[in-house]
Order: C-alpha cells, then structure tokens, then sequence
C-alpha cells in the first residue's frame, strides 16, 4: 500500500525558492535522497546539500538552453511507476528506473512575466514552464505513490507527515495531486488567455477562466449560501477600515464605482441593492453629496456611497451622520479618514479608477448547466446614430440634463426611467415589469420628496414600446426624453413627443440590467 510506501527520493525543481533551503536540508537529514535541475540544482550545492543532478540520473544533458531536461524516461517512469504492480517492477528492473516518492515543483513564472509590461512576447513564450506541468501531472495522476507538492505552505505538513512514519499519509496526498491538477489547470489557463488575446479571439470554443481566490466570505447573498470572491479586487480596492466585506458589499461596490466612473467631473453616487438613490455633480464633492443625497433622502440608509476625488474633512463630517454600509474614494485625507474611522463598522475602501476601468472586459452570470459571458457595457452610446427625432431641437441645458440622465439610467435595473437636471438626480425607477410602471414609482418618490420635475430631461434604458411611458413623463413635467429608440412604434412616440412640444433623442442603443 502506498500509506506504508517510504518516502527516499525526492525531485526538487523550482522556480519559487520560499522556504526551499529549509526544506531540503530537513529531507537531507531524514535520508532522502534529492535530485534536481538547473538552478535549483546549484543553490543546494552552495549551501552544502548533497544533490544528484537530472542529467547524472538520466544520463542525457540538459539541451536547449534547459528546454529539455526532465522530458525523460527515467524521470517519468520514477514519477508514474505503480509499486505493487509486477510489470510496472519489472520495466524499472529492466530500464534501471528508480522510483521518485516525492516530487516539488513549481513553474516557470509565467503568471508574473506577463503581467509585466515590460515583457516582451519573447519573454512570455519562453516563460511557458513545460517540463515542470508535465511532472506535476504525471505525479498528480500517480499521487498514490508519488506525493506532489505545488505549494510552499505546505512543506511543513509534508515533513510532520514523514518524520511520523516515514511517508505521506494517503488524504494529505489525494489533497496534494488536487492542488496541483488546480495549479497546472490555472496555469494552462493564463496561457491561453495570453494567446488568445494575441490572436484577437474573444469567445473561444472552450474556455477556461484563470482566477486566484480573493477572500472567502462570510456567507452568500443570503446567510445559507457560500460564497468566496475570485480574482483580482484587492487590486482595484482597498478596505482601510471596517468590518469584514460581505458578498452583497462587494456587489454594491462594484455598481457604485462603475457608474461614478461615467463623470468627469465631481460626482457623488449613493447605491442601494445596486440601484443608485441618487447621483450629483458639482464643484465639490460635498456639493454633489448633498444634490445626490436629495433625490432620496430615505434609501441612502444602509447604502453604499462612492466619490470620484479624494474625501477631505468637509465631507467626512457632511456624511458622518448617515449610516452609509461603505464610503468609496480614490483616496482620503488623514484627518478625513480619522473622522470617519470613528464609526468602527463603517467600511472605508479607496478604488483605484484607471485599474477598474482596464479591469472591464467581461461580465459573467451563471445559468442552469453554465454560464453566460458577455463583453461589459462600457460604451455610452453610438455617437453616429445619436441623433434629434423631434421638430423642438434641444437647448445646451437640456443636452446636459439628458447625458447625465443618460449616464445614470445605464447603471438602473430595467426596466429603468431617469429624471434629472444636468448635475443631479431628481427621481430613479427601477427593476419594474413594464417601463411604465417605473415611470410611475420616479414620478411618486418625487412627489413624495417634495422634488419638482418641471423641465427636467427623462432618459429610458430601452425604447418606449408605446407612447404611454412617455407622455407619463411628460405629465410629470419632463421637457426633453432621451432613450435609444428602436421601436416598431417609434413614429407613434415621436408623434406623442411633437403633439406635447418637447425634444427627443435618439441614442442608438440600450442599456439592459438584468
């Protein structure tokens, strides 16, 4: 049985050196003998560590600039030997293969070369590992008899394991070849990406979606479920205080900082369930704090506020009060920061907005048997099909009210409608059944707020299947509509719109949130 299978030879071939030194010489001290290639090779040899090299053990130099080395009989025979098995005995008898127990590799750094930008594609190629994948796989297959370890962190429970009784217990091996088989898996993963990126395919026929896990997270959406965060976020934001990120946190986040990421100037955006309350602009951000928080001065609570400046003391003490779940900014001023790290549950998170806009390339959503991917909504509109529809042509305010009606209503669940002057918000419906009917809850969350919708702009983030949505608006007191148009019974809106003497545009395209 493998469980009883002493550990007495040992690969070590690595390109991450952690903890590596440390770990040989404990091996060493326990009387397994160690082979090894290239550079990892020399630095156990500097430090003392007897070390059989791959080319003494296979008899065949290392060839073409180390590309060829490992790719050899005796080497994999010793990985994928079975030990009970008299044939598998027999080949090794006959081929003077010894059997390698215990196999440490990790690869070429491919992963931080190509995030390198000063990589050239030369350097990416010649960082694709293929010896080091090709031994963790045949390792990982016979994990029964090979232990294969890809992880530093986990050198110390193989050497609890062995100085114990002498092997690698059968769990911590099946544990071991899992790893690995995830490691060579993300690292194939990255390679295709690069590649195809480079060959300009967007949707390949297969996929597979390389990403380091994050963080695990308290709970899912709902307390029942499970949830873990992947990829890159701590890249993008930074928590500098607060309490642990929740799924739904994260979720917040990254819709509040999306849409404050469509203004240049001084933006406030406060979020709730991913819907904004309220989005201003001004020449401060405390300004556009206080035109945003006006829309809805009722949902903010519990929300998620984003900023697109840095958050000085005049804010901090403006939002103090509100019990926001997180405050997000580019940055904050110490004694800003102070201030608000005074509520200890309050989560303050700095963004970095270049990185999260590079960072927008795909959205996927899980579906029964897989999963849907698409290119993210980035765009704003078509600029060659933005056109006037209306025979009232548009004033320069009433422009600026629709774009940044527009800008709001591509970050509103849909069915979305959008009243707004040109720095501010002044009524969101979202997530309704019928455009209509979002209309409608706009218009009453006004009038509940006391909030004037005379001459306002209303943007719709898809057509007007009818005519009723918008002379709902123009009831309201909307004197100018933008939306994307596209309607069998567009005439029929326009028509609405020149009887009712307001302006219309057309964008040319859609901004569904589903």
């Amino acid at each position: 049985m493998s469980s009883t299978h002493r550990i007495q030879t040992a690969l070590i071939s690595v390109s991450d050196k952690t903890g590596i030194l440390e770990l040989a010489r404990e091996l060493h001290a326990l009387g397994i003998s160690i082979i090894s290639t290239g550079g990892t090779a020399s630095l156990l040899k500097e430090n003392g560590i007897p070390v059989q090299s791959v080319s003494s053990l296979t008899g065949f130099p290392e060839i073409m600039d180390g590309r060829v080395k490992t790719l050899h009989p005796k080497i994999h025979g010793g990985l994928l030997a079975v030990l009970d098995n008299d044939d598998h005995k027999g080949a090794m008898d006959e081929h003077g293969i010894t059997s390698i127990d215990l196999v440490i590799v990790n690869l070429y750094p491919f992963e931080k070369t190509v995030n390198n930008p000063s990589s050239s594609h030369e350097d990416i190629i010649e960082n694709i590992d293929i010896g080091g994948p090709a031994m963790l796989r045949a390792s990982a297959k016979n994990y029964k008899w090979t232990a294969v370890v890809v992880n530093p962190q986990r050198y110390n429970d193989i050497l609890e394991n062995i100085k114990t009784d002498g092997t690698v217990n059968s769990n911590l091996r099946l544990s071991l070849a899992r790893e690995a088989f995830e490691h060579t898996s993300y690292y194939d993963g990255l390679i295709a990406k690069y590649l195809r990126e480079q060959d300009n395919i967007e949707f390949p026929d297969t996929i597979t979606l390389p990403y380091r896990k994050n963080q695990d997270l308290r709970y899912g959406e709902n307390p029942h479920q499970n949830a873990v965060l992947y990829g890159n976020f701590s890249d993008i934001f930074t928590q500098l205080h607060g309490k642990e990120l929740s799924y739904n946190n994260i979720v917040d986040i990254d819709a509040a900082s999306k849409l404050v990421l469509e203004f240049e100037e001084p933006t406030v955006v406060i979020i709730k369930h991913t819907n904004p309350c309220g989005v201003g602009s001004g020449t401060s951000i405390t300004e556009a704090y206080h035109k945003a928080f006006a829309t809805d001065t009722v949902s903010p609570f519990g929300g998620i506020i984003a900023v697109n400046r840095t958050i000085d003391m005049e804010f901090a003490e403006t939002v103090h009060g509100l019990f926001a779940e997180v405050l997000i900014a580019p940055a904050f001023e110490p004694d800003a920061l102070e201030r608000l790290m005074k509520k200890r549950d309050r989560r303050l998170m700095t963004v970095n907005l270049s990185a999260l806009h590079t960072a927008m390339k795909y959205q996927i959503k899980s579906v029964a048997g897989g999963v849907l991917i698409q290119t993210d909504d980035i765009d704003l509109l078509d600029s060659n099909a933005l056109r006037v529809v209306t025979a009232q042509q548009p004033t320069d305010e009433q422009k600026a009210a629709m774009m940044f009606a527009w800008r709001v209503a591509k970050h509103v669940k849909s069915n979305a409608i959008v009243y707004a002057v040109a720095d501010r918000t002044l009524a969101v419906g979202a997530g309704q059944m019928s455009r209509v009917d979002s209309a409608r809850i706009a218009v009453k969350k006004a009038q509940d707020a006391g909030i004037s919708l005379q001459h306002c702009a209303v943007a719709s983030d898809a057509f007007f299947p009818f005519a009723d949505g918008l002379l709902q608006a123009v009831e309201a007191g909307a004197s100018c509509v933008i939306q994307p148009g596209g309607s069998v019974r567009d005439e029929e809106v326009i028509q609405a719109a020149n009887d009712n003497n307001i302006t219309m545009m057309f964008t040319g395209m859609r901004h569904f949130r589903h």
